[in-house]
């Protein structure tokens, strides 16, 4: 009866995912009718990308490349959506970790009420489950503090700008710096921003005197 009643309450919680968000989807379509669209490799690679994600083994998930990826096979599909596909799956393997779900109980949740989920992403979801779901650690105490991004990357250029409105000269020294962060979710995107020399100089200071701060804790 605990059993039962347990699948019940997930299941209305993976109902409301996969059937419920309409209206967050930029055609209209369901999670589910996104998912149908994605090629079985590309979402085993996506799932697995979650998993691994959520067992802190990377930082984000890349939902840009792979959704470059997917379009250059000729499948229809935004970043936007992609990223709410990725959320969902997120929300899934999250929930049937602290719930102890085996295999066969995700499973069986899915097929009870998520009828138009297709069968190759019940495949796919079963098999990276069985795999290494289990090794997913669910900490109460992280799943409420994550509320802030994570840094992945960071790269810079120096260029040289040929007209600006606040520049008096030309050809004045710039630089350009990238930051490649996981936001809460696990989505990685590049922020891009630039400086003058001084600004430059003004970040590096900062980032010297953080180091020196580190070296006595």
């Amino acid at each position: 009866a605990f059993f039962r009643e347990r699948l019940d309450l997930l299941l209305l919680h993976f109902i409301y995912v996969f059937a419920s968000d309409r209206c967050c989807f930029s055609d209209g379509g369901g999670a589910a009718d996104k998912i149908r669209l994605i090629p079985q490799d590309f979402f085993a690679e996506l799932c697995e990308q979650i998993i691994q994600h959520l067992n802190h083994k990377i930082p984000g998930i890349n939902t840009a490349e792979l959704c470059q990826r997917i379009q250059t096979s000729g499948v229809d599909i935004n970043i936007g959506d992609l990223a709410k596909v990725a959320n969902t799956l997120s929300f899934l393997f999250s929930t049937a970790a602290r719930n102890n779900l085996s295999t066969e109980e995700l499973v069986t949740s899915l097929g009870s009420g998520v009828s138009t989920l297709p069968k190759h992403a019940v495949q796919v979801i079963r098999h990276v489950w069985n795999e290494q779901g289990k090794a997913i650690a669910v900490s109460e105490d992280a799943t409420t503090t994550a509320t802030v991004g994570q840094f992945v990357d960071m790269k810079w250029k120096l260029g040289v700008a040929m007209s600006s409105d606040t520049c008096r000269s030309l050809k004045y020294p710039y630089v350009t710096v990238t930051l490649t962060v996981a936001d809460p979710s696990g989505q990685i995107t590049d922020k891009s921003f630039e400086m003058t020399i001084p600004q430059f100089k003004n970040f590096v200071r900062q980032f010297k005197e953080m180091a020196s701060v580190l070296e006595t804790v």
